[in-house]
């Protein structure tokens, strides 16, 4: 019993540790909510926008006269030394759990009033001096200010995962520009279809995910309304007059974010589909993220009986049983990590409509599903630049010589000769193994001065003057 300290609730007494800063329901909720083993204090960026979350509280019930001084500053500190990240280990509660988000609330309502205390020189457990239902959660429910906490997080997440996305595209900008004199095929279909450089296609690898910053910051913004002030739900019962707005303004104020009170707060608090569009969004990031991935085991494929037209470094050994075998594992992990994304993507779709009534109480797995995502995604973002984009190498003679034997530059010559003509040079080709260039002049369809024009691989690279 030295080791502890005995709280109670509801449910009657139960032991705490003696040093915990977290009190009986965060107790209940570790008990009871063995799930994923992913603890609340092992997402930064989620316990710092509670204590955001709070600390707003906080300030605004000192407005409107409902905190006195002395506890609003002592409140206020330990709202600061949380976001300036102490105290994380003491909120062990799981990500996913039963009750709507309960237990998340009152592990920081806990833990702030016990540092609180602490602060204005009273013992853990001193309830009477702070009480973290009567002063913590003042003019508050667990459903505004859970599903604003985690809005502020997914807000905050999105600029790391950004700023990611962006160094990645960096990446392969870096590689278009290397890459910008080398002639390869392009394909269409896993068939061979026009020339392009391979500095062309790894720019468009760019331009794809660059489309992604845009979106993912748009949508971003859906979370900057909130429902603080709803309490329950919505109709802000125990919630003084105007306290929605100005709660909104001052977590603007202090996260620097564009916080506004939602105009129905009724409609706001079992309203998830914010959520559901920005997992969409991931979910696009990560369908697009694969495909590149895909085409980076193709293009890599062999070496010596596949496309083999880059190299990718070489990571670790490939096989236990066939020697020198290199396989593209970076890749093959973040196509896993998509995989995942796009499954968790599923999971917030069917989070989201189990919403009944006037509260969403699937929001725990919902905002795990999307918090697991956005941290997949920036470090398989991270692996794929470091350990994979930035060391690619091209096979320069395996480009060009692949251009020069394919049947598909006959395209090039549909302008100037017909694309019956074409196709009957194209038929030849395969049945008799030569090449166009060969069977054009054999034919003399074309002056070797003229062919050579057409066929160089640079004038195949763009839209060329009408051929009259």
């Amino acid at each position: 019993m030295k080791n502890y300290r005995l709280e109670s609730d509801l449910l009657g007494e139960l032991q705490v540790p003696k040093d915990a800063y977290y009190g009986v329901q965060t107790q209940r909720a570790v008990d009871n909510f063995y799930i994923t083993g992913n603890k609340m204090g092992e997402y930064p960026e989620f316990v710092k926008a509670i204590a955001y979350v709070k600390l707003a509280a906080a300030q605004t019930n000192h407005e409107l006269g409902l905190l006195d001084d002395e506890m609003t500053a002592a409140i206020s500190q330990a709202c600061q030394e949380i976001i300036d990240g102490q105290f994380h280990d003491q909120f062990p509660v799981d990500m996913i759990q039963g009750g709507a988000g309960t237990s998340v609330n009152m592990n920081a309502n806990e833990v702030i009033a016990n540092r609180a205390l602490e602060i204005m020189g009273y013992e853990k457990g001193d309830y009477q001096h702070c009480y973290p239902n009567d002063h913590l959660n003042l003019s508050q429910s667990t459903n505004d200010v859970y599903p604003t906490t985690v809005r502020l997080t997914v807000i905050r997440m999105n600029q790391i995962l950004v700023k990611h996305l962006a160094e990645l595209n960096s990446s392969f900008r870096k590689k278009g520009e290397e890459f910008s004199d080398v002639i390869k095929m392009g394909r269409t279909q896993l068939q061979d279809a026009v020339p392009m450089t391979l500095g062309q296609e790894f720019g468009a690898f760019a331009a794809n995910l660059d489309e992604e910053i845009t979106l993912l910051n748009n949508i971003s913004n859906l979370f900057l309304e909130i429902n603080m002030g709803g309490t329950a739900i919505g109709t802000g019962i125990n919630a003084p007059q105007g306290y929605a707005i100005l709660c909104a303004d001052k977590l603007a104020k202090l996260t620097g974010e564009a916080f506004v009170s939602a105009p129905n707060l009724v409609e706001a608090t079992p309203d998830t589909g914010s959520y559901l569009i920005y997992s969409s969004a991931l979910k696009r990031l990560a369908v697009k993220l694969s495909k590149i991935c895909n085409d980076l085991r193709l293009l890599s494929s062999g070496p010596r009986t596949g496309i083999n037209e880059i190299n990718l470094p070489a990571m670790q050994p490939g096989s236990s049983i066939m020697p020198g075998k290199v396989n593209p594992v970076i890749p093959e992990v973040v196509n896993q990590v998509c995989f995942k994304v796009i499954g968790n993507d599923l999971t917030v779709t069917f989070a989201a409509e189990a919403g009944q009534l006037q509260l969403n109480v699937m929001e725990p797995v919902l905002c795990a599903s999307i918090v697991e995502s956005m941290i997949y995604l920036q470090r398989a973002m991270d692996t794929l630049r470091t350990k994979c984009i930035d060391g690619i190498t091209a096979n320069r003679d395996v480009c060009k010589n692949l251009v020069m034997n394919s049947i598909g530059i006959v395209t090039a010559l549909n302008p100037y000769i017909g694309y019956k003509a074409s196709t009957k040079i194209a038929q030849q080709a395969m049945e008799t193994g030569k090449t166009v260039y060969e069977l054009v002049l054999e034919q003399k369809i074309l002056s070797k001065e003229k062919l050579d024009e057409i066929l160089d691989p640079k004038n195949m690279l763009s839209a060329h003057d009408a051929v009259s």
